[in-house]
């Protein structure tokens, strides 16, 4: 009986220890078996899932925290981070295994933060995209890696250079007032990409993403859209806005003032006015992950370049961590603001797929499955509308402040002649707690991707 509770003793504070952020380089197993232990260290609020394999038939693990794990839950956001796209920058990989195990830990040690933040966003953790790439690299190590060994996929294709490029198609459609989001695909498509941007551009898709992050390395500074310039053949200093520049420059900025340095703008030889940087006007690409996800999905992406080493030594990865730390929290809750809410059929039913716009705007998003939808905003007044095919569109104003996200939900009736006596019905207060207990649908539970 004695032995039995000096064991538990010893699991118990074993157990409560082993939970403390590590500071090494990780090779495949050695990430997989960071995630698993994380997974089995929190196992009610984390969720382990792949979302294809690599070229090399590894698997692409992603590590989502949530309070119900593996549930969308209505009028809750999406968060995901990607990490080590380029197989040889390798401090996002990195500091996405060491972010796991401290969410769990601080989640367990009831930090009031890190609790608020797990409870209310499902937070979507890819180590890394490119794993063969890295393998490639770490045979070298930080020694003796070239600049661009293991950046590419196995197959010596750049995976930021191999979405599809939608810039184009906006670029025109701008001209002649045509669509501006979620652009067509080609029809071949699928055949042009590698297995690695397949896998990522369908996990996009299974998931009503609302903001992410894309971690690289070779430079420190926080870039956002768009990365490809307007003007052919142009290559550098060639502005590219988005119809959420301001937007994104503060999401730009949450980052690069949360980081340890980041923000004062000189590194790497280079300077950058407040740690950030347009895409475009610090040099065009074409078909990458970034542009790509605010052109065709509903989510808003930066890309961090957070070490002038790609692969930095054993040693320079405790300082690195606490550099970036409360600047991947921070951007995390950036999740939070602007205006959110339910779009309805006459019968209380969500809507998917309904459009919502903002008056001086140029750019949509979409409702979810479950007719939730999330749009980023600065604080201010907007006009905002929703419409769906088949229905009567609805616009109202509001006002949004700095703090939590507006909850405005919309109804929106069939499109015909409405009676007298329909047009004479009170219209209900949509955003009563007494009438949204009636309207959200519940939570449903997401198979894991394979």
């Amino acid at each position: 009986m004695v032995e039995g509770l000096w064991f538990l003793i010893n699991f118990f504070f074993l157990f409560e220890v082993t939970a403390s952020v590590n500071f090494y380089h990780h090779n495949y197993e050695d990430l997989v078996r960071a995630l698993y232990n994380v997974q089995n260290e929190c196992p009610y609020i984390t969720r382990i899932y792949s979302i294809g394999r690599s070229t090399q038939g590894r698997h692409l693990y992603v590590l989502e925290f949530s309070d119900n794990p593996g549930i969308h839950e209505p009028l809750e956001p999406e968060f995901k981070y990607v990490g080590n796209m380029h197989g040889n920058e390798v401090l996002g990989r990195e500091l996405l295994i060491q972010l796991s195990e401290f969410l769990c830990e601080e989640y367990r040690l009831r930090n009031d933060r890190i609790t608020r933040l797990i409870h209310s966003t499902r937070i979507h953790i890819l180590p890394s995209m490119n794993p063969d790439g890295y393998e490639v690299a770490a045979e070298q190590g930080p020694d003796a890696n070239g600049f661009l060994t293991g950046r590419n996929n196995i197959n010596e294709v750049d995976l930021n250079r191999n979405f599809p490029d939608l810039n184009t198609q906006m670029y025109y459609s701008e001209k002649i007032n045509g669509p501006n989001h979620h652009m067509p695909l080609p029809d071949n498509w699928k055949s042009q990409v590698e297995a690695e941007t397949l896998a990522t551009i369908q996990w996009m898709t299974s998931y009503n993403f609302v903001l992410s992050a894309n971690l690289h390395g070779g430079a420190v500074v926080a870039n956002y859209p768009y990365d490809k310039a307007r003007t052919r053949g142009a290559r550098y200093a060639s502005y590219s806005a988005t119809p959420d520049d301001t937007l994104f420059k503060k999401l730009a900025r949450t980052y690069s003032y949360a980081h340890g340095w980041m923000h004062q703008g000189w590194t790497c030889g280079d300077y950058f006015e407040d740690g950030i940087t347009n895409g475009a006007h610090w040099y065009s690409l074409s078909k990458g992950m970034q542009d790509f996800n605010y052109l065709y999905t509903n989510c808003f992406e930066i890309t961090l370049e957070l070490s002038c080493n790609k692969f930095p030594r054993q040693g320079d990865l405790e300082r690195e961590w606490y550099g970036n730390r409360d600047a991947l929290i921070s951007y995390i809750e950036e999740v939070h603001q602007g205006i959110k809410g339910m779009v309805l059929d006459e019968n209380n039913n969500g809507i998917p797929n309904a459009a919502i716009s903002v008056n001086g705007i140029n750019h949509d998003i979409t409702s979810g499955k479950m007719g939730d939808y999330f749009r980023l905003l600065l604080p201010g007044t907007y006009t905002v509308s929703a419409s769906a095919p088949g229905r009567k569109s609805q616009t109202v104003k509001v006002t949004v402040g700095p703090a939590e996200p507006l909850q405005v939900n919309f109804q929106l009736q069939p499109d015909k002649a409405l009676s007298i006596q329909e047009e004479k019905t009170p219209v209900k207060n949509l955003n009563s707690k007494a009438h949204l207990k009636k309207i959200i649908p519940r939570a449903t539970r997401e198979e894991p991707q394979r």
